[in-house]
Formats: structure tokens, C-alpha cells, sequence
């Protein structure tokens, strides 16, 4: 038993001096695969319509991917834990760019569609691999010095992205923005071939939850249509939406009960008995719903009210994205030396909630440096929660479930995202229109919402007034509703308990007090404690 202890305490030093951070880079390329698509496809939008045509089905091509990833999200990290993380991640490594070469070949849009949905299955499975693997790996106590770096690739993404799509289009064509994954993705797969040496995990004899994954898959997917439809395709009243929503309630209702009666759940529900890590959900959603909200309209607040340039849109927002990068990163380094987190969560909810009320009271005459200002607040309540809330929910589960749990998390902020853009995209519409109905006479409609700084130039100086106006006054509403949704936030960080890091406790005390439960850590967890930690924060 002492061995066992011991090899528990010691066993993250040994791969910490060398593989772990091979491991860390190959993650991290991999991370940036699946964040940068979207980006870059975006930009190469245009130039695909003009060569496949379908302008009818454009929506389908991001939403077909968004509804696979988000729909195999669960089921990507339930089959992590049941048959060894390594398998796994690398099958959706090689899934995602199948699905990435087939989108670059497509003839029609209806093809592209397809491959679209082929790739989104994949990219499932990289968020999910990339968090449930450096659970496995690094103890919670010490993965906090890695949150920067998640940051950063976001960072580098959401600013890279767009400028990367554009220059790809404009000389090598869009086929090769789907192309340009594949010698990423060689790397990433021969470094975690190579390097990448979890525990060997029994397979599973349990037989996969098939009825509850079917049911999940149907209940995100009504969902997000819902979210991306509403309003937009359809009136939020249609009979189209009503059905939607009834098709996920009762999936979703059919699902849970499904779920107490699996031998090994999709999703097993008694994670959710876990204070912290439901709590951690209710963050993590809310921060989904903000964040993506402010990526979509910033931008455009900038360009149409401020006169920038779309060309560069991604360095629009810089202020935000390198204020929460240095801020996740010097969150995460004062975690691994206190092992304390619980200000942290409060502290990003409350500049998250002022940030938003900030944003919220830009107008036309706002400066480009005031409203720096102001995303740079947003940023830093993001860079606070965006890390540590995967963090306190890996911290609250067993090792068993840590794939589950991975997902869950990584699902919640999907789904927030898909409510944050409805939601605000909704209300930013309707303010937009009824503003111009009322100051533009007609001249300017709320379709022309992408009017970027030219063509705005060339509008009669009434015209663009009033639409500038309207965009102005579109951005205030969402940000007022974004911040108000966040209060939410705070009040669910405040009822955080602060648990012990697993990995936290020193090897000498394990032989006691938190760490008689014992072996319950597992190999490369560094888990002492973990037990007496999880039962102290049970719902």
C-alpha cells in the first residue's frame, strides 16, 4: 500500500522534465486545428458561393459542423474514459482531417455540406482529447501554469484566423483553407503517436449507452437549430420552431431518464451531484453565451459605427484577446503556487459583468480607445474563467469520469455560444430595424448589417448616419441583455467551494487525513486527497 501511495504522489515527476511538454505543444497544435476552421473558412465564404454557387444553403455550412461537433462533443469523451484516451483522440485527429480533405475536393455545396459535418465529428473530439488528456497527465494543482498557453492559442486563432483565411483564399484558393489543416494535423498526430504514454486502460466490457447517445444527439441538434434558426430562417412563433423545441424537450427528457438506468451512461448524471462542477457548468454556459456574443459584434460595432477596416477584423479585438491571455496566464501560475482558485471565478464574473455594462454604453462617439478600454476589462474576466472553470470541474469528478466530464464542460459553453448569438443577434436585429424604420426612411435595411467602412463611405451622409445610429443602439441592447445574463455568473461563483487541487497535498501527508481513501488517484494524477475532496463538495 505505501508503494501504491508512493507511485501515486511521485508518479507526475518523472514525465514533467521532458514528454509532458511535447505533449503540451502537440495538444495545443491540435487545439488550434479545431478553433482556427471556423475562422478561416469565414473568410473564405464568399469565394466558395462564387464557385459552388448554393447562396441558398451558405448558413448550412457552418451549421452543419457546429451541430456534429457539438452532437459528438458527450460521446467523444465517454468513449475516452471506457476504451484508453490515446485511441480515441487520435481517431478524431484522423476523422477531422478526412473530413477537411473531402470539404477541399467538394463540387457542390450540397457535398461541402456533408464533408462540413464529417470534419465538425472530428473537431468533437479534439476539445475534448486536448482537456481530458492533460487532465490524465498533469495533476490540477500544476495545470493551471498551462492555462496561458490554451489562452494564447485562442488568442492566436480568433486573431489569426481571419487574416490567415484571407491570404489563403486570395493566393492558393478556398479549397486550400480546408488543405491547410492537413500538414497541422500530420504533426499533431505524429507527436502524440510518438510521445504520448497514458496508463494502459483495460477495455471495457460495458456496452455503449446507444439509446442515450441517440437521444443527446437529437437534443442538441433541435437545440442548435432552434438557436441558429429562430428568427433568422424562421419567426421565433413558426411551427417549425415550436417543433424543434418540442422535439428537444422530450428527447432530452427521454434522455435523462434513459441515463438512471445505463450500465455506463453517455453522460452519467450523479457528476451533476457535485457542487462545483455544476456550479462550474452554470460559468461555463454563461461564459460561452457572452464571449462568442461580443466576438460577432464588436467587429461589427467597430466597422460600421467606427470606420475600421474589415480586412484586419481580427486585430479588432486585441485588447480583449491579449488581456485575457495575460490574465489567464498569471491566474494560472498564482493557482499552482497557492492551489487556491475560488477568487478567481468570482473576480472574472464581476469585470466580465462590468465589462459588458461598459461595452453596453458605447455610442457613435465612442473612441477606438475608449472601447479598447472596455474589451480589455471584458478580456480580463474572461482570461479568469475561460481556464479555470474546465479546471474546478476536472477537480470535482473521479478519474473515471474525467472524459465525461471534459465534455460536459466543453458542451455547456457550445451551448451557451449557440444561445449567446441567437439571443443577442435577435435583439440586435429587431433595435437595428426599428431604428431604421424610424431614422433611415427605408434607405437602409437591417440586411445591410454587414455594410462594411467603403461601401458605408458611399452612402448619402442621412443614410449613414442613421444606420450608424442604428448599429450603435443594436450593440447597447446586446451588451445590456450579455451583462445581465452574466450576473448569473457571479452568483453561481460565489457558491463555489474552494476543494483541494488534486496534486495540492505534499507525498508525506498522504499517508493520512485527506489521502486515506488512497487509490483512488490513479497513475500521473498526483491525487492524494481526492476522495475526501470530491464527498466534501457533494451537492
Amino acid at each position: 500500500m505505501a508503494e501504491l501511495k508512493k507511485a501515486t504522489a511521485e508518479g507526475p515527476a518523472e514525465p514533467k522534465a521532458r514528454s509532458v511538454r511535447v505533449v503540451v505543444l502537440a495538444l495545443m497544435i491540435t487545439m488550434l486545428l479545431a478553433m482556427l476552421d471556423n475562422l478561416i473558412v469565414g473568410t473564405a465564404m464568399p469565394t466558395i458561393v462564387g464557385d459552388l454557387g448554393g447562396m441558398e444553403h451558405l448558413s448550412w455550412v457552418v451549421t452543419s459542423y457546429t451541430l456534429a461537433t457539438a452532437a459528438s462533443t458527450p460521446i467523444w469523451g465517454k468513449l475516452g474514459d471506457l476504451y484508453g484516451r490515446k485511441g480515441i483522440f487520435l481517431t478524431s485527429i484522423v476523422i477531422f482531417l478526412i473530413g477537411s480533405v473531402l470539404s477541399g475536393m467538394a463540387q457542390d455545396m450540397g457535398q461541402l455540406i456533408g464533408f462540413r459535418a464529417v470534419q465538425g465529428l472530428g473537431a468533437g473530439g479534439l476539445m475534448v482529447g486536448v482537456m481530458a488528456i492533460l487532465g490524465d497527465l498533469v495533476p490540477p494543482r500544476e495545470r493551471g501554469k498551462y492555462q496561458g498557453m490554451m489562452a494564447g492559442v485562442m488568442a492566436v486563432a480568433m486573431i489569426g484566423g481571419p487574416l490567415v483565411g484571407g491570404t489563403i483564399t486570395d493566393h492558393l484558393g478556398w479549397r486550400w483553407s480546408f488543405y491547410i489543416n492537413l500538414p497541422l494535423g500530420a504533426v499533431a498526430l505524429a507527436m502524440v503517436t510518438a510521445v504520448l504514454h497514458l496508463p494502459r486502460k483495460e477495455r471495457s466490457e460495458a456496452r455503449v449507452d446507444y439509446l442515450g447517445a441517440a437521444l443527446l444527439t437529437v437534443g442538441i441538434t433541435a437545440i442548435v437549430l432552434v438557436t441558429t434558426w429562430g428568427g433568422t430562417e424562421y419567426a421565433w412563433s413558426s411551427a417549425v420552431i415550436m417543433e424543434l423545441i418540442a422535439l428537444g424537450v422530450a428527447s432530452l427528457a427521454g434522455f435523462l431518464f434513459v441515463e438512471t438506468r445505463a450500465a455506463e451512461p453517455i453522460m452519467p448524471l450523479h457528476i451533476f451531484r457535485y457542487r462545483n462542477f455544476s456550479l462550474m457548468s452554470v460559468v461555463g454556459f454563461m461564459t460561452g453565451f457572452v464571449m462568442f456574443g461580443a466576438v460577432l459584434f464588436l467587429p461589427l460595432y467597430q466597422q460600421s459605427v467606427q470606420g475600421a477596416s474589415a480586412t484586419n477584423s481580427g486585430l479588432l479585438l486585441l485588447p480583449m484577446l491579449l488581456s485575457m491571455m495575460i490574465v489567464s496566464l498569471v491566474a494560472g501560475r498564482i493557482t499552482t503556487s497557492t492551489g487556491r482558485y475560488k477568487i478567481f471565478p468570482i473576480l472574472g464574473s464581476v469585470l466580465m459583468v462590468a465589462g459588458l455594462f461598459l461595452l453596453a454604453t458605447m455610442d457613435t462617439g465612442t473612441t477606438r480607445f475608449t472601447s479598447g478600454v472596455y474589451m480589455a476589462v471584458l478580456g480580463a474576466g474572461m482570461g479568469f474563467l475561460m481556464q479555470i472553470t474546465m479546471l474546478v470541474a476536472q477537480n470535482s469528478v473521479e478519474l473515471k469520469d474525467m472524459g465525461v466530464a471534459s465534455s460536459a464542460t466543453t458542451l455547456f459553453r457550445t451551448l451557451g455560444s449557440s444561445f449567446g448569438v441567437a439571443i443577442m443577434g435577435a435583439l440586435f436585429t429587431g433595435r437595428v430595424q426599428d431604428e431604421m424604420a424610424e431614422r433611415g426612411g427605408g434607405t437602409v435595411t437591417e440586411s445591410s448589417a454587414q455594410l462594411d467602412a467603403t461601401s458605408l463611405a458611399k452612402l448619402p451622409d442621412a443614410a449613414r448616419e442613421a444606420y450608424e445610429y442604428a448599429v450603435a443602439s443594436g450593440t447597447h441592447i446586446a451588451f445590456l441583455v450579455g451583462g445581465s445574463v452574466a450576473v448569473v455568473a457571479l452568483l453561481a461563483a460565489f457558491f463555489v467551494k474552494e476543494v483541494p487541487l488534486r496534486g495540492a497535498v505534499k507525498p508525506e501527508a498522504s499517508s493520512g487525513g485527506e489521502g486515506g481513501e488512497g487509490g483512488e488517484g490513479g497513475a500521473g494524477t498526483g491525487a492524494a486527497g481526492a476522495t475526501d475532496a470530491r464527498e466534501s463538495q457533494t451537492v
